[in-house]
């Protein structure tokens, strides 16, 4: 959802005391991408804008006050530099794919959104992209 006067994304309701979901998230990961399937987008690094939003089962562990007890969002965060270092990729599409599917190795998240905007696409446009939503299949 992104507000009318901005391109800030604001967060959408995810925690749910009932269903014991924690929203677990990252804001505006800004990054330099080889992303594109233009010539001049697989020679040179855009930036790109990454938010993720994960509805993440609560444990009755997490109120013991220890990192291992909750999805990090630092883990999250530095997977997807790792992964966006990894090298070129043709479609955010794809990249949005593989952030959700990262977000999946840990057996807690049960949903997903994933948000990626390139940001200098077009000159009368603050950005353009794609925003996944994807929940556990098993």
């Amino acid at each position: 959802m992104t507000s009318s006067n901005s391109n800030v994304v604001h967060a959408f309701r995810i925690a749910d005391a009932q269903s014991s979901v924690r929203h677990v998230f990252i804001r505006d990961l800004m990054l330099d991408a080889l992303i594109g399937v233009y010539g001049h987008e697989k020679e040179n690094a855009q930036r790109i804008r990454i938010n993720i939003d994960l509805a993440v089962k609560e444990t009755p562990s997490a109120v013991e006050d220890r990192l291992s007890d909750v999805v990090s969002y630092e883990d999250v965060a530095d997977g997807i530099r790792k992964m966006v270092a990894n090298g070129h990729v043709n479609l955010v599409e794809t990249l949005a794919e593989r952030i959700a599917d990262m977000c999946f190795n840990d057996r807690r998240v049960e949903a997903a959104r994933v948000r990626i905007e390139k940001l200098d696409v077009f000159e009368d446009a603050a950005s353009a992209g794609v925003e996944i939503e994807r929940y556990r299949s098993e």
